[in-house]
């Protein structure tokens, strides 16, 4: 594998977030996580780890780390990929779908990927399926880590995770937002990957305290038939429009990794 130094620690960093959130998960949860290792058909793999527990109804945390060559297809999408169509990419990966109505659905990922050029992306947003009493404090808590770095970041990252976590064939959002972000690359990657990594820890405390406060909440079975219908709008975004899936059923991945964001059940109406 590569042995850029850059690209090994954030390779680590990865690697030692999905350690301590899948800690956390299971104590909170009180079911372990399957872990499946599986490797990639140039170079490189990774570990799906997935639960179906009591308070996560189905949960995956996923890291990879791989190399191969980027296809004519996606060579133009794709920064310095024209140039040398080589790849190196590492990243974690995290989708929650808890079992109560009352604790929104849960998604996360920062990725590091080098062309011929390098870079980070990643975000959290969260998709309740009933009023979130908490939304304030969830955008503030993210506000405050984008303006420890740059006061740019949060305006720019929650326009841009609003704009792509939009479902344009119904002409609504799938869910309530958080930070968004790709192709950052400024001059000082200590700084940036500094950023990546408080973006992990919000999203670490925040599923902790999260699960936490709600899990023991009761909730009606009318409740629930509306968490399955925002569900489908999850599923729907994820097969039209998630750039992650379909880079990773173009670069080969792992199916069953990349679909573990689909949610258990969905319901159309």
């Amino acid at each position: 594998m590569i042995s850029d130094p850059k690209f090994n620690t954030a390779r680590e960093w990865f690697e030692k977030l999905r350690a301590n959130l899948i800690i956390t998960l299971q104590e909170i949860d009180g079911n372990k996580f399957e872990v499946i290792p599986w490797d990639h058909k140039s170079e490189g793999g990774g570990v799906m780890s997935k639960i179906k527990g009591n308070i996560i109804e189905k949960g995956g945390v996923n890291v990879s780390t791989v190399s191969g060559v980027f296809n004519e297809k996606m060579i133009d999408n794709i920064p310095g990929a024209r140039e040398n169509p080589n790849y190196n990419a590492t990243g974690i990966s995290v989708v929650l779908h808890p079992l109560s109505p009352k604790i929104p659905s849960m998604h996360f990922n920062t990725r590091f990927i080098k062309t011929s050029q390098e870079w980070f992306g990643g975000g959290m947003d969260i998709t309740p399926s009933m009023k979130f009493l908490e939304e304030g404090n969830y955008h503030n808590e993210l506000e405050k880590v984008c303006n420890r770095y740059d006061k740019s970041y949060y305006p720019k990252y929650k326009k841009w995770c609003d704009e792509y976590f939009f479902l344009k064939h119904r002409n609504e959002a799938r869910g309530i937002g958080g930070i968004f972000f790709d192709y950052l690359h400024t001059d000082d990657w200590g700084k940036d990957f500094e950023f990546v990594q408080d973006v992990g820890l919000c999203f670490h405390n925040f599923v902790k305290n999260t699960l936490l406060a709600l899990k023991d909440e009761k909730w009606s079975d009318d409740e629930k038939q509306k968490q399955l219908s925002k569900r489908s709008r999850y599923a729907e975004f994820n097969l039209l429009y998630d750039r992650g899936t379909r880079f990773g059923l173009e670069t080969g991945g792992n199916i069953d990794a990349i679909l573990m964001s689909m949610p258990p059940l969905a319901r159309w109406d």
